[in-house]
């Protein structure tokens, strides 16, 4: 499901116009975004958590040459399904 579809998912069960739905939209996704740049977890109960995962340095190889490169360590944001979610897709 892409956001229009979504967009008008939300409209279709909240009575809100599509254009207000992708706001909605815009803007929960804005939070998460902005929360997980301060380093914070969203959690919605039920559904899940969004947090940041880090990733330690390590040794990989180019795949076209087969050279040994260091990847550096980063940080990226990962999803943890809550019980709820968890329940629906079994």
């Amino acid at each position: 499901m892409r956001k229009p579809e979504l967009a008008a998912a939300i409209a279709d069960r909240t009575g809100l116009t599509r254009e207000k739905a992708s706001e909605v939209i815009t803007a929960f996704t804005d939070q998460v975004s902005a929360a997980a740049s301060r380093g914070e977890d969203t959690t919605l109960i039920g559904f899940g958590t969004f947090n940041i995962r880090s990733r330690e340095a390590r040794e990989g190889r180019n795949p076209q040459t087969g050279q040994s490169i260091r990847i550096p360590a980063s940080k990226t944001v990962g999803f943890k399904a809550g019980k709820a979610l968890k329940d629906e897709i079994r």
